[in-house]
């Protein structure tokens, strides 16, 4: 068996890679297991140095690690370069903050003296996806390295080589052999690995099924996990609304990436005022979308990661329309070469309608409209899922109190979803557990130990 990445721009073969036998992966294991003891009492400060080198070794190779990308998933190159930039802004975070937030903290009891110390667990399973195939990884990697963990990615299929180049990257920034290593082996494998005595614990982002299947496995385990598991995005527009900002940040939000992000916004929520409008605005800026090559400049729409990815989301646009949907403009795939689909609005969408309750993950802005602002925060919250969601309105007193009603993990008034070093990550519901980024995240992989002394 083996892992083939396939340009979804032109369908062409990227690279094979063979996949792992029993050997190779006990070899990868043992070689993890040696190194976690040493990583795990290095001091903080040679972490710090450890992680700023792997940044500066992203940022030296910034240009051929993001057509990597592109090649391999199809993301504009643009938004490729960005994001191997913002793995380097990460690590550069938790070395100049992880040693704060792995401190020791004093705590008056009826001891003498009595503390909390955070401990690395050991070594950390990472299940990650392919639409972010860099910052997912160094998203869970960055902190978890800082807290003195190891760390072992199972990546998508189909970004073979994504992964290899990210274990290159930790070599060649000097990390020693072990402290992270990408395994080649398929989904199937996955519970082996989560079985075995050297991992730890479990950061899986991904589908509601795979996450169900590592949760289950985990736990058997006794196995901490944090899951990742998607959303549906509510972005609410209130009739005070600043449009040319909303529909500016709706088309960022909805298309970054092709649609294809768990925090993009896929529930666009006007309230009755101001829907028509909103919507008219938001088709005219949709419009000027433009697929093409990614790796051009010019090219503002790129093709989504996969064919059969597409297809599965024209069958949920062709339900939705048949089911009462409008669509307002695109809803077709494009034909021709590449995994290509248009830019597109599906308006009026009602309970009942797959669009209503499903995540679309592509380039499909689904309109629900509302009659007020409590029908809005009603139907922002009609939702399985939780991760995140934003507010719009001039009066951000009201966004900060509607924000504050929304379930989710996260919700931005007057800007558009993103993920931050800086501020925890994560969603409830059925979009997941646990969080990522922050000390929040770094503290997910840690013993939270007490010591008591008379």
């Amino acid at each position: 068996m083996a892992f083939k990445s396939i340009n979804p721009a032109t369908g062409q073969t990227v690279r094979i890679v063979e996949t792992w036998n029993e050997t190779q992966l006990e070899q990868a294991l043992a070689e993890v297991a040696a190194a976690t003891p040493a990583w795990a009492a290095s001091r903080l400060e040679t972490r710090a140095d450890a992680l700023r080198r792997v940044a500066a070794v992203l940022r030296s190779r910034r240009d051929e690690l993001a057509r990597l990308i592109s090649l391999e998933m199809g993301k504009l190159i643009g938004e490729a370069r960005g994001e191997i930039d913002k793995c380097a802004n990460g690590c550069e975070y938790y070395a100049a903050h992880g040693a704060e937030f792995v401190a020791d903290e004093i705590i008056a009891s009826d001891a003498g003296r009595s503390l909390v110390a955070y401990q690395p667990l050991g070594t950390v399973l990472a299940v990650m996806p392919w639409n972010f195939p860099f910052w997912q990884v160094f998203r869970f990697a960055a902190p978890a390295l800082m807290a003195g963990n190891t760390g072992v990615l199972k990546h998508a299929s189909n970004v073979p080589g994504c992964a290899l180049a990210i274990e290159e990257v930790f070599l060649e920034a000097g990390l020693p052999a072990g402290v992270f290593r990408s395994l080649m082996i398929p989904a199937g494998r996955v519970n082996r690995v989560i079985e075995d005595k050297r991992i730890h614990a479990v950061t899986l982002t991904g589908s509601e099924p795979a996450g169900r299947s590592v949760a289950a496995t985990a736990g058997a385990q006794i196995k901490k996990t944090v899951l990742e598991l998607g959303g549906s995005d509510p972005f609410v527009v209130l009739e005070d609304a600043d449009l040319d900002l909303a529909v500016h940040a709706a088309v960022a939000s909805r298309f970054l990436n092709t649609g294809q992000s768990c925090i993009a916004a896929k529930r666009f929520i006007p309230v009755a005022s101001i829907a028509d409008e909103f919507v008219a605005r938001f088709k005219t800026a949709v419009e000027t979308l433009r697929h093409g090559d990614p790796l051009l400049e010019s090219t503002t729409l790129a093709p989504m990661a996969r064919v059969d990815l597409r297809d599965e989301l024209h069958q949920q646009v062709i339900d939705s329309i048949l089911k009462g949907a409008v669509a307002v403009t695109g809803c077709r795939p494009i034909p021709g070469e590449g995994a290509y689909y248009e830019a597109s609005i599906l308006d009026h969408v009602v309970p009942g309608i797959r669009a209503y309750a499903e995540e679309f993950f592509g380039p499909v802005a689904i309109v629900i409209r509302a009659q007020d602002e409590a029908d809005a925060l009603r139907i922002a919250n009609d939702s399985p899922f939780g991760l995140g969601g934003s507010v719009w309105t001039r009066d951000s007193a009201r966004g900060e109190r509607i924000a504050r009603q929304i379930q989710s993990g996260a919700v931005f008034v007057n800007g558009m979803v993103k993920s931050d070093p800086r501020l925890p990550f994560g969603g409830i519901k059925r979009s997941g557990y646990g969080r990522e980024l922050s000390r929040h995240g770094l503290r997910e992989f840690v013993n939270t130990k007490t010591i008591w002394i008379r």
